[in-house]
């Protein structure tokens, strides 16, 4: 069980950690058998996550952790917002939190106090975008029992969360508070993440919320890695507006995943319900387009109209010409 492992781990880690790192056993068993429990608890929920769970790397970490990851914002905990368990070995204590990369913060802005002010600061602006989560768990400050930069970036970037004992975990509450966070997250990210809203109206275009959360909301999976590559792959490197093949019409001849052609979320935009982000198939909810033609589209009433794009497209191609 979930709870039992991290129990086990929280518990345990003073004491493991004193032993080598290399090739220690009970550094393995929280790598893949935590990892796999974790695994687990995801496959009846409605998200599609990707997951890790570390020790450290070429020695212990200061604080041990368990993160899940949307890869719409993020697959890594070096930067964008994601669910994690911490764990403070010293007080045997298991901190679920909302937290944030801190490298990705501390690279632009010092691993000092003012990185650890503009995390704190984002993780304000994250618990109030989805307040009608946060007022649900704890937002007080947390503490990991380290100083190291990691940690304290950590303690800084915490927006709102629970944290256990792990000597005497309610298992119930543990699992309602896990599904809880998870629901947060989701939301956070259908409603923008940590971008100011004047920021996604000016990208959209639109003064209204909703409609503008669903528009970001759109970009942000059109661009996600766990998108892009496999609908390139699966439609064809071929605008389906216009015809434009960027081997055939420029020479290019990098790898698929730099063609320069967009990948378009053809679903109506005013369909898009919030959470309704794990329910796009691949590839059929998608159009492969050029930047022209995927601008374009955004501007009609129906943004998965192909058959309006294709009557609107009053230019010559330059092969029917002879060029």
């Amino acid at each position: 069980m979930l709870d039992q492992l991290l129990s086990r781990l929280a518990k345990e880690y003073v004491f493991e950690r004193a032993k080598p790192f290399s090739g220690n056993p009970f550094g393995k068993l929280i790598r893949h058998d935590l990892a796999v429990e974790a695994k687990k608890r995801l496959i009846f929920l409605p998200y599609d996550l990707e997951l890790k769970a570390s020790v450290g790397q070429s020695q212990w970490a200061s604080v041990p952790w368990l993160a899940f990851f949307d890869p719409i914002v993020t697959v890594s905990a070096t930067r964008g917002f994601y669910v994690v368990y911490l764990i403070n070995a010293d007080t045997e204590e298991i901190v679920l939190s909302l937290n944030q990369g801190t490298t990705e913060v501390y690279n632009e802005f010092g691993e000092n106090e003012s990185g650890r002010k503009v995390l704190a600061r984002r993780a304000i602006e994250m618990r109030e975008r989805i307040s009608d989560f946060s007022r649900k768990f704890d937002t007080n400050p947390i503490d990991l029992g380290s100083y190291a930069k990691l940690p304290a970036g950590y303690q800084a970037g915490h927006s709102f969360g629970r944290v256990y004992d792990a000597n005497k975990i309610d298992s119930g509450k543990f699992y309602a508070d896990f599904e809880m966070m998870l629901a947060a997250y989701r939301s956070l990210v259908d409603r923008g993440g940590r971008t100011p809203i004047d920021s996604m109206m000016e990208e959209a275009g639109s003064t209204n919320i909703e409609e503008t959360r669903r528009y970001v909301l759109s970009r942000r999976i059109e661009r996600a890695k766990n998108v892009r590559l496999p609908v390139l792959e699966r439609r064809g490197l071929r605008c389906e507006g216009c015809g434009m093949d960027p081997k055939k019409h420029y020479g290019y001849q990098g790898p698929v995943k730099n063609t320069p052609l967009d990948v378009h979320h053809a679903k109506p935009i005013r369909e898009l319900s919030e959470g309704e982000t794990r329910r796009y198939k691949l590839p059929d909810d998608f159009l492969v387009l050029c930047p022209t033609c995927h601008r374009m589209i955004h501007k009609q009433d129906d943004a998965s109209d192909l058959k309006t794009l294709h009557q609107s497209i009053k230019f010559l191609h330059a092969d029917k010409l002879g060029w």
